[in-house]
């Protein structure tokens, strides 16, 4: 009896709850760590090497995190069918948690050991969302489905490099996980940018564009697929102005001047804004112009970092039964989490000297933006509905 009350703790009411709180905690812990390891601060047995660490911990851990959270939830809404709760949604949460954990246990615990419980998480949150996708037939969601699994297949490359199965599969790991990450969010902006601001906006008529949507998301896959094959010079610029070209039209159909005056709108946008950008310096990379780590943080720190802190903020709202607006500190939130991408990204370009003391400050800002967020949402995650209702 002690354990099933357990298990009915609003925590566990749906997949958003546990795994936006996991995120916004992680977010914190793990960025603090690798400041700490960056610095030469701190040194730590780890089944992952340094440099896979935290790109494997941020993507792998905290964004897949945020998925797991968007999709449990979502996919209960397009359905009309549940998903996992209680124990099982518990269940899942511990088996992220010790993909999280148990890398600090090299040594103690086999290396395949460590590799098979972090690997499981994706396969096992494949199946939870497939099954309520499949009984309610509603088979063109089965995209998100065969994402997963492709995320899965990054995170099993950059295993099988650790494990001397292959080598130097790592980094091809990490670069099909970021393409994966940042195409699901093509195809999800498509889905929710458009209804958001109509919703926010009352009178307001987003323009959509089937044709520019697949066009959007075509020119991003392609991009990766050439980085993928190591295609680099004037073939890859050209193929990643394209897509930031097609991606400007597509988010120019949406866009209306009044998003300004709405937090939870304007920081979709500007993260949006961060994966266009991407592509931008992606191209100017191509030709050597700047370095192909600022591409890579624009994604990630700007365009993943930006959006999942915006969408954790307004799916928490919405499936709390709250109001839709974003306090001041959450406001504030936005603005620091674009301003660790932006001294992360635009400044080095700039103040090249500087660097060490940037990326110090967007580690900072980063860290500011999550405290506020766990301030201001871990009560909410953590408590029944406002309006009653389930979930």
């Amino acid at each position: 009896m002690k354990s099933q009350a357990i298990f009915n703790y609003p925590l566990f009411a749906l997949g958003f709850r546990t795994f936006f709180a996991l995120a916004g905690l992680f977010a914190l812990i793990l960025i603090v760590l690798w400041n700490a390891i960056y610095k030469d601060q701190l040194q730590l047995d780890n089944y992952f090497p340094t440099t896979f660490w935290h790109g494997h911990e941020m993507l792998l851990g905290y964004a897949v995190a945020v998925i797991a959270g968007f999709l449990l939830t979502a996919v209960k809404n397009w359905t009309g069918k549940p998903t996992a709760t209680g124990d099982q949604l518990a269940g899942l949460g511990l088996l992220w948690l010790y993909g999280r954990i148990l890398p600090f246990y090299s040594g103690l615990l086999p290396d395949v050991l460590i590799a098979l419980v972090d690997f499981s998480f994706l396969p096992v949150l494949a199946y939870q969302v497939s099954k309520p996708i499949l009984q309610a037939k509603l088979y063109k969601n089965l995209v998100f489905v065969a994402l997963l699994l492709v995320l899965a297949s990054g995170n099993a490359l950059v295993h099988s490099e650790i494990l001397g199965f292959q080598e130097n599969s790592g980094w091809t790991g990490i670069q099909l996980v970021v393409a994966t990450i940042i195409s699901m969010i093509l195809i999800i902006a498509g889905r929710v940018f458009p209804f958001f601001t109509e919703r926010g906006l009352p009178g307001t008529l987003a323009l959509r564009n089937p044709l520019l949507d697949a066009l959007a998301i075509a020119s991003a896959v392609l991009v990766f697929v050439l980085q993928l094959f190591a295609v680099t010079g004037g073939l890859l610029a050209l193929a990643a102005i394209l897509a930031a070209i097609i991606n400007i039209a597509r988010v120019a159909g949406w866009y209306v001047q009044r998003i300004w005056y709405v937090p939870l709108l304007w920081v979709l946008y500007i993260g949006y804004g961060w994966i266009i950008l991407g592509f931008v310096l992606l191209a100017f990379s191509a030709y050597g112009l700047v370095l192909p780590s600022l591409a890579v943080h624009a994604f990630t720190i700007g365009g993943i970092g930006v959006l999942t802190l915006g969408m954790m903020a307004r799916v928490s709202l919405g499936h709390t039964g709250r109001a839709m607006k974003a306090s001041n500190a959450m406001a504030l939130a936005f603005i620091l989490i674009n301003l660790a991408a932006l001294f992360r990204v635009l400044l080095p370009i700039a103040l090249p000297d500087w660097y060490g003391i940037l990326v110090y400050g967007s580690t900072l800002a980063w860290l500011a933006a999550f405290s506020l967020f766990n301030f201001v949402y871990l009560p909410m995650l953590t408590s029944p509905r406002v309006d009653g209702e389930e979930g």
